[in-house]
């Protein structure tokens, strides 16, 4: 399943010719960093298998995002399970990763509202959380200003990096449906 497009975004799944630009996403050092490090082109490649499992198995998953205007590529945006046990578990997380050039646009706001939108009117999920290194503040505005909310008594160590390391604490954020349709609510008046 995939959600509708936006006027100016396509979240759709993924297709074969995007393993070469979801590679050069990910070996991109502007864009991975606030992850522990760049990913080689097999590592990119697992992941993508991973993605494609998730959707198998859920129905749902991280989707290719394209420009409608010219079909290309531009990133990744979608909801998640994650892999490992977070302390706020079972949840439902919200990510994004999109090409550096197109970074200042609104395309990770948009296409995350469209992939929000899928959660709480498709798959009908009570809640939907994201989550970031402390330090990456560009991904913590497009939280906000998805409407999430702060959990600041939920941030919480990553117990895949060491303690210490520059991105091992994250902040969590959550959105209900109920907060979801709220806003949608209000947005339509």
């Amino acid at each position: 399943m995939q959600p509708a497009s936006t006027s100016r975004l396509r979240l759709r799944l993924w297709q074969e010719e995007d393993r070469l630009p979801f590679r050069a996403l990910n070996a991109d050092p502007r864009v991975m960093a606030y992850f522990p490090s760049t990913l080689t082109d097999a590592q990119s490649d697992a992941f993508l298998e991973r993605i494609g499992q998730h959707h198998a198995q859920h129905g749902f998953g991280l989707w290719a995002v394209e420009l409608r205007e010219t079909s290309t590529f531009i990133g990744t945006v979608g909801l998640a399970i994650p892999t490992w046990n977070p302390p706020f578990a079972p949840c439902v997380e919200i990510g994004w990763r999109l090409a550096h050039d197109c970074w200042g646009h609104g395309y990770a706001t948009e296409a995350a509202r469209a992939a929000m939108d899928f959660g709480f009117r498709v798959l009908q999920l009570d809640e939907i959380v994201s989550f970031t290194a402390a330090i990456n503040l560009p991904s913590e505005r497009v939280m906000q200003r998805l409407g999430m909310h702060h959990a600041a008594g939920e941030d919480f160590d990553h117990p895949a990096l060491p303690a210490g390391h520059r991105l091992a604490r994250h902040v969590l954020y959550r959105m209900s449906r109920a907060d979801w349709e709220a806003a949608a609510d209000t947005a339509s008046r």
